[in-house]
């Protein structure tokens, strides 16, 4: 399970209100890279692909992909808004090592 708090949730609403095109929901993936190991993408998609877990709450539908959400079990998402910038945060804990922006993790 993938946990979106009520801050994460206020800002992917606000991001679907401003978009120009249709949206079905917010993907979230892993993909290999980043200074750790793999690193967090996140993007507004019209619709899930067949074989996504649909994640939903309070009307708002998250789509992960099977290999993602093996590493992506248990996390909470949050949106963080602070002097340094604002952002999505990941507390993941399937998480051994992270970088020190919080993008990436191993």
């Amino acid at each position: 399970m993938i946990n979106l708090t009520d801050s994460a949730l206020d800002a992917v609403r606000t991001a679907i209100a401003g978009a120009k095109e249709p949206v079905g929901g917010l993907r979230i993936m892993v993909e290999t890279g980043g200074c750790a190991g793999y690193k967090y993408m996140m993007g507004l998609v019209n619709e899930a692909d067949p074989q996504d877990t649909v994640i939903e709450r309070d009307g708002v539908k998250v789509f992960v992909d099977t290999t993602s959400h093996e590493l992506l079990a248990g996390t909470t998402i949050d949106f963080v808004v602070a002097l340094e910038g604002s952002g999505f945060t990941f507390d993941n804990p399937n998480a051994t090592s992270s970088c020190s922006c919080g993008k990436s993790f191993g």
